[in-house]
Parts: C-alpha cells; sequence; structure tokens
C-alpha cells in the first residue's frame, strides 16, 4: 500500500536531490550537516522529511551550488531563474500561450532536452525532445514536471489533473510520492517522456499580481509539492481500499465509515473538510482505472465500462468526458499512438 504522510516527503527523495552534489568526499550526510539541516536523518528509507524542511533543503542547495536544478544538468538552473520564468509567464494572457514561454525560457536553460506543448483535439501534452540516448533518472523528469505543473496549477488557481505521466526511464524502486504529486497513472519505459491532460485549461487566462508572485516565490517549492498535490491522508486510505475491490463490491459510504472506525456523519464531515466526498473519490478511482486500462488496446470499451461498474458504454462515454474533458477514444489513440 501507498506509504503517504501529509505535508511530508519520503528521505528517499532526499537522497536523490542530493546525488549530483556528493562525492567521496562528502557524503550526503556531511552535505547536510554543511546546509545546516542536521535535523534532517536519511538513515532509514521509510524515514519523512516535512515538507517545510525539504523546501529549506531545496532553497540552500540552490543557494549554496547556485543551481535550482539539484545539479542534473549540464547547465545549472541558476538562483532567480524561476523566479524570472513564472515573472514572464505570468505576464501572458492565458495558460497556452504562458506554458509556451515557459518552455522556452526551460528550453534556453537546460542542455539535452527541451518540452513542446501540444493539442489534438480535446487533450494537450508537454513532450520532452531530448538528444541524449539514455534517458534522465526519473528524479530529473519528476523535478521538471513539478517545476512546469506547479507553476501552471499557480497560473489559473487550481490544480490540473494529470491524466498521464510518461517517462523514458525505467521505474525506480520508489514511486510514492511521486503518484501522490502528479497521477497514479505513471508509465516507465516509454518511447517519450510527456505529461498529458485536458486541452480545455490552456484557454484559462492568466490573472495574477506581483504581490500574488512575491507570496508564491517565498513559499517555494513547499507550496507546490503540498497545495498542488492530488490526494490527502484519508482520501488515499480510502482510494487505495478501493483498487482492491471490483467495482461492483465498492462499500457504501455507511459501510466504509464503519471499516474506518468512525460514524457516517464524521466520515463526510471529514472528506468535506478536504473537498473530496466519497463520490469524487469514486469517480477518481474509476478515472484512474480507466486511464490505465485504456493504454491496453486488448481491452474492448464494453469490458472496461463493466470493470468499472457502468451500465454501459454510453455511461462510461460521458463520465469518461466529464472527468477528462476529452472522450475515451481520443484518449487511446494519443496513448497507443506513442507506442
Amino acid at each position: 500500500m501507498k506509504h503517504e504522510v501529509k505535508g511530508t516527503i519520503s528521505v528517499r527523495l532526499v537522497a536523490e536531490a542530493l546525488h549530483a552534489f556528493t562525492t567521496p568526499q562528502l557524503s550526503s550526510e556531511q552535505l547536510l550537516h554543511n546546509l545546516g539541516l542536521t535535523s534532517i536523518t536519511l538513515e532509514k528509507d521509510s524515514g519523512r522529511v516535512d515538507v517545510i524542511e525539504y523546501s529549506k533543503l531545496w532553497r540552500r542547495l540552490a543557494r549554496h551550488f547556485d543551481d535550482e536544478f539539484f545539479g542534473m544538468n549540464a547547465r545549472r538552473m541558476r538562483t532567480g531563474s524561476f523566479a524570472f520564468v513564472c515573472r514572464a509567464a505570468m505576464a501572458q494572457p492565458t495558460l497556452d500561450r504562458a506554458l509556451r514561454v515557459a518552455l522556452d525560457f526551460f528550453a534556453l536553460t537546460f542542455e539535452g532536452f527541451r518540452g513542446e506543448l501540444q493539442r489534438t483535439q480535446s487533450l494537450a501534452e508537454v513532450r520532452l525532445s531530448e538528444l541524449q540516448p539514455e534517458p534522465l533518472r526519473a528524479f530529473s523528469y519528476f523535478t521538471f514536471w513539478m517545476l512546469v505543473h506547479g507553476l501552471a496549477c499557480w497560473l489559473i488557481g487550481r490544480r490540473i489533473p494529470l491524466l498521464a505521466v510518461e517517462l523514458r526511464c525505467k521505474e525506480p524502486v520508489y514511486t510514492d510520492d511521486y503518484q501522490v504529486m502528479f497521477s497514479d497513472n505513471l508509465r516507465f519505459s516509454r518511447p517519450s517522456t510527456r505529461i498529458i491532460f485536458a486541452a480545455e485549461v490552456l484557454d484559462l487566462p492568466v490573472r495574477r499580481s506581483d504581490q500574488e508572485l512575491h507570496g508564491f516565490l517565498a513559499e517555494a517549492p513547499a507550496n507546490i509539492l503540498v497545495k498542488y498535490r492530488d490526494h490527502t491522508s484519508l482520501a488515499s486510505r480510502i482510494k487505495a481500499q478501493l483498487r482492491e475491490l471490483p467495482a461492483d463490491q465498492w462499500p457504501t459510504s455507511e459501510q466504509l465509515a464503519h471499516q474506518l472506525c468512525m460514524s457516517p456523519s464524521t466520515l463526510r464531515r471529514r472528506l468535506a473538510d478536504v473537498g473530496l466526498p466519497y463520490q469524487a473519490i469514486k469517480d477518481l478511482v474509476r478515472q484512474e482505472m480507466a486511464t490505465l486500462w485504456l493504454a491496453d488496446a486488448s481491452i474492448s470499451y464494453v469490458e472496461l465500462a463493466e470493470r468499472l461498474g457502468f451500465a454501459d458504454v454510453s455511461s462510461f462515454y460521458k463520465a469518461f468526458r466529464k472527468w477528462t474533458g476529452t472522450n475515451p477514444g481520443q484518449y487511446r489513440g494519443l496513448i497507443l499512438g506513442a507506442v
């Protein structure tokens, strides 16, 4: 089961952030000591670090090495780069224009890869064009996606659900936090690296002030890691439970409350506090499974609708369109077109 604690980051990602800066003469522990972060310990892989401490690590590494990309590219992303790209992007009228400006900036900043925004009917994707034959490590890709996706979410003031995240690299040992931050639908060893989302958000206006930018940067990246993540602890537990059962065996809200050792009213209140009623959680799991199964051409739409508990294909089509802004056929065509 996925291990997630709200407001914390796995120490595995701390080790990943330190990786490019460590040497035989400078261990991760010594580097943390030099940065004044002795409260962070890497002894146990299962350990968690408060997101505020991880944010301090990000900033201190960036200042110490003058690189906001953890030393993972031949060209450093010099301190102040993210603030610059935020300012340039927020001057654009729509998210579409803002993302293109941001991606152009990152293309000038990094060597060996560039992101390109593409629209196909009701779907959009940011795809990386990479020069090097060998893929980057997963942490490098996810750090780039955190910058791009986190900025995009802030620009329009809401989370942009990612329908799929595909990466050229092999699946790393640990992916739990990546699923929490981005999407349950992570696909590794793919022909290219890209994120896929509903194109309709690209037409939303960008309305951010200099004062809002100051606040955003003052709290980054902690605000990106927490505010725009896809789960809460309770919702994550419920989703994990639903994944283990066929859709026609999912418990009612009363049965679920009993299983969680709380009253139905307490369950409703706690889910309302995070803006995720039980029906919304069930829809999220259905959407997650739908995007996974649509990537398998051997599963027919009829079978897929049955697996998800819909009465017929038409009902599934309507629901998928409501969830994602696109229809299953368009999504399947985009996904399988990259194979």
